[in-house]
């Protein structure tokens, strides 16, 4: 679902399947050939509620106090394009205006309104009846951990794009659909108690079971007269299961998915929610999304963001950091035996797993890299009282979209 706005109107259209000055990009309208730094930011905003009509309800009025936070981040950080994670999908699309009108286009505490006439929405695979007993706890089949994603409802922790450049609508590619086993190697989950392997999921429910927790997202985005692809999602959390470690498993698989997209033949079994096969055609492209997946330490398996990180034809340098990352690691216990630099976590967990590295915004290799940060300000600096709205940390990236 694209919710595209002008200045005289507002469009649907539904598809079928660090504390630095903000650098925004110029209006999506000048600037055409040479178009000047885009910031592109992922934020696990955990705008998800219990339940289904709540976030609707509560970006009704002006004034929820975890929206109104959330919204001033996004104004002081004033990304050109944005994904955020964990905002709870309506059919109707209802939660992606209200934000917009409601919170990023009022001034919050001074900060300047930010507009993003183009947005983005499709639906998750949280919170959708699988019919299949996938957690493998002998009762009837039904409840969060048997949906094709865990969760309370159709659309819990779902996610959107927001953009001040032009959507590519036509080109949008979704991957709610593909299905886990199709995957070749796919790391599908063992159940210890058997001697046969990967049998977590019967044959039956193997037809049924779906890679993606959430959904996996193709978005084009129209940078004067270059298009960068935004490639969005939000892996399952690599914990709450047992010795088969299904989330875990599912965890890499997910992170891997956007490796192999980008891969060149290595997408060849790659299918979208149109049954058009194949990965990226050429092109930008910037992968994001809380990956919950820190390259050192938490419980995802060993290797997983590294997929992404070590991949040739990705960037990960300078890599995002925060003051407030390294304050909160020596002040905060469940850090003493991590390997990964502080400055570079993203996320403030309580212990275990402690605070990791699990939201990333990472180009490709034709862009150019000017500048990065994580909006996780120290106790003593302004805003710091903005992050409470999340235990996530908005990370972004500066690019100049060249030639190719």
């Amino acid at each position: 679902m694209v919710r595209n706005r002008t200045p005289l109107a507002a469009a649907v259209l539904a598809l079928t399947a660090g504390l630095l000055p903000a650098v925004g990009a110029a209006p999506a309208s000048a600037g055409a050939d040479r178009p000047g730094p885009v910031r592109f930011m992922t934020y696990n905003a955990s705008l998800n509620r219990g339940a289904e009509g709540q976030l609707v309800s509560d970006l009704s009025t002006p004034g929820n106090a975890q929206a109104q936070q959330v919204a001033e981040i996004v104004q002081r950080t004033a990304p050109d394009v944005l994904l955020i994670n964990e905002f709870d999908f309506d059919e109707q699309g209802r939660a992606v205006d209200l934000f917009r009108d409601n919170y990023l286009e009022v001034s919050q505490n001074g900060a300047a309104p930010v507009e993003y006439p183009y947005a983005f929405t499709a639906p998750s695979n949280t919170g959708i009846p699988s019919g299949h007993d996938l957690d493998n706890s002998g009762g009837p089949a039904g409840g969060p951990g048997d949906a094709y994603g865990f969760g309370f409802f159709p659309g819990q922790f779902g996610m959107v794009v927001y953009s001040r450049y032009p959507i590519d609508t036509h080109e949008v590619r979704t991957f709610q659909n593909f299905l886990w086993k199709d995957m070749p190697g796919a790391l599908l989950p063992d159940d210890p108690a058997t001697a046969a392997p990967a049998d977590w999921y019967s044959p039956e429910e193997l037809e049924d079971v779906r890679l993606s927790s959430k959904s996996h997202w193709d978005v084009p985005i129209r940078v004067g007269r270059r298009t960068v692809h935004f490639l969005v999602s939000h892996p399952t959390p690599p914990v709450f299961d047992g010795p088969e470690d299904r989330n875990g498993t599912r965890n890499h698989d997910e992170i891997r998915f956007w490796a192999d997209y980008v891969g060149g033949r290595r997408a060849s079994y790659i299918y979208d929610d149109e049954g058009v096969r194949g990965g990226l055609r050429g092109g930008h492209f910037v992968i994001a999304g809380d990956q919950n997946s820190d390259p050192l330490d938490g419980d995802s398996i060993p290797g997983s963001a590294q997929l992404l990180l070590d991949h040739p034809k990705v960037q990960d340098q300078p890599v995002p950091a925060s003051a407030g990352a390294v304050e909160a690691s020596a002040t905060q216990p469940g850090n003493e035996t991590h390997q990964s630099p502080p400055q570079f976590d993203t996320a403030d967990f309580d212990e275990p797993p402690g605070n990791l590295r699990a939201d990333y915004v990472l180009p490709g290799r034709g862009l150019q890299i000017l500048g990065s940060g994580v909006f996780w300000p120290t106790s003593t600096q302004p805003f710091a009282d903005l992050i409470a709205a999340s235990d996530h940390r908005p990370v972004w990236v500066d690019v100049r979209v060249r030639r190719r």
